[in-house]
């Protein structure tokens, strides 16, 4: 019998069609107002997921465009440490890079994985037996995942599936979701990194979890701004291409990431606005895939009906 958290996730979906809310206005006004559309309020102790983009990088969410969200729920912003090489791969120097980047001035913030990790259960186990996620996660009632959506050197893209994933995930559990569940060691995880699409359904399983761990109480938003194809992990990315396109939300992640997807590739390229680059970059990694292999495992439906709040 399913739980009752994987029973509210699955609804999300019941009618085969989810809404996928959007708004061209990228403004702090803007994030508060698509949050409200959604319609499922944050109650509780609310975690609101971001990155807090590598040291020298630029394109990452800044505090003054996710603040008012952030206060109107009385939120913590939440993270990771990396497991790479970086200045985010201890607490001590993620704090550091955190307040550099002005995290701390706006919220409380909460590098998730200082004291550990655990593990959640998964519901696809081709590849992982479990997922490693920062212990406090257990902490927290509701999660906003609000993502940045932009291009990434080993996924492809990152949205919304990859922030729940990689995002939630330890240092450890990076490892494991990189290395397709060949190891959770950091040292031994670069090594295992051939298996592409094993990386990419790990990733899916692995923000199945954190869906299942909440149920009904999270809810997905994509900022669709500084569009360049590295990802805000990256310390030097590349300038973007194209032009800023807006903010999209949903109760449903698959069906998120896939308008998000869509929209990049409706872009008309010209000089100026060009979205060759990250398309090559998505497809050259296959990107698509979570989303394709997300929807398989049921976390979502990529079936949408977009819905403007402009």
């Amino acid at each position: 019998m399913l739980s009752a958290a994987i029973i509210a996730t699955s609804a999300i979906c019941a009618n085969g069609q989810s809404t996928v809310y959007m708004t061209r206005d990228i403004t702090p006004e803007a994030l508060v107002k698509i949050y409200q559309a959604v319609g499922r309020n944050a109650e509780g102790n609310v975690a609101v997921k971001i990155s807090t983009g590598e040291a020298g990088g630029h394109n990452y969410l800044k505090p003054e465009l996710i603040k008012d969200l952030v206060k109107k729920v009385d939120g913590t912003i939440v993270e990771c440490n990396t497991a790479y090489a970086g200045r985010r791969n201890t607490t001590e120097e993620h704090l550091k890079v955190v307040h550099e980047h002005g995290f701390d001035r706006i919220a409380k913030v909460d590098i998730m994985d200082a004291e550990g990790d655990i593990k959640l259960p998964v519901r696809d186990s081709t590849h992982i037996k479990y997922n490693l996620v920062g212990s406090h996660l257990t902490d927290y009632d509701f999660l906003i995942n609000l993502a940045h959506f932009k291009g990434h050197a080993m996924a492809g893209m990152g949205g919304v599936l990859k922030n729940q994933s990689i995002g939630v995930a330890s240092s450890a559990g990076k490892a494991y979701i990189h290395s397709a569940g060949v190891t959770a060691d950091v040292d031994e995880a670069w090594s295992h990194i051939d298996n592409q699409d094993g990386f990419l359904e790990s990733m899916a399983s692995a923000a199945q979890s954190v869906a299942d761990h909440f149920g009904d109480k999270i809810l997905y938003i994509n900022v669709m701004n500084n569009l360049s194809v590295d990802c805000d992990c990256d310390s030097h990315p590349a300038d973007p291409e194209m032009k800023d396109i807006g903010i999209l939300a949903s109760t449903d992640p698959v069906a998120l990431d896939q308008a998000c997807l869509e929209l990049v590739y409706s872009v008309h390229p010209t000089h100026g606005n060009d979205n060759r680059p990250l398309i090559e970059r998505i497809e050259s990694r296959h990107g698509n895939h979570t989303i394709d292999h997300a929807e398989k495992i049921g976390l979502g439906s990529k079936k949408y009906t977009l819905k403007s709040i402009d």
